[in-house]
């Protein structure tokens, strides 16, 4: 499925295709001030978009899952851990060829591990901070490349 998927969006655009997985809880926080559209352009600086997924947990209101669905994101709401679902769903699609390059935009060093097995599998890894005083130098170390949202 992600083969026809992609095939139908490479035609004319060569640049390699990213997956942004937003863990909300950390970076969607009022002491960082960070937008979704922040975020997305954050993703289409680094490629074609191929995957954008926000994850909330269930205290998430409805004004905000709806800004995110209208801004391009898939919302995922997990009555769990967010942290679990992204990491499996982040380290899932890692194998499975859909795309080029994984970013993570967390604070959370429990993704480094994520970030580690996508570099092994051949995918260039990005973390993203929601500022530098949310950065995480575990994170950031772990991936290819860092950004920082407000630099």
């Amino acid at each position: 499925m992600f083969d026809r998927l992609r095939a139908r969006f490479d035609a004319g655009d060569d640049r390699q295709t990213v997956g942004l997985f937003v863990d909300g809880p950390n970076v969607l926080r009022d002491e960082f001030d960070v937008d979704l559209d922040d975020l997305r352009t954050a993703a289409e600086d680094l490629g074609r978009v191929g995957v954008l997924r926000l994850y909330l947990d269930e205290h998430a209101t409805p004004g905000l899952i709806q800004a995110a669905e209208a801004r391009g994101f898939e919302v995922i709401v997990t009555s769990g851990d967010v942290d679990v679902k992204l990491a499996v769903d982040a380290t899932a699609l890692a194998g499975e060829d859909a795309i080029d390059r994984l970013a993570i935009a967390s604070r959370d060093t429990d993704f480094k591990p994520v970030l580690e097995h996508a570099g092994r599998t051949g995918l260039g890894t990005i973390a993203i901070a929601p500022g530098s005083y949310g950065r995480s130098d575990a994170l950031r170390n772990a991936a290819d490349e860092a950004v920082t949202l407000d630099e």
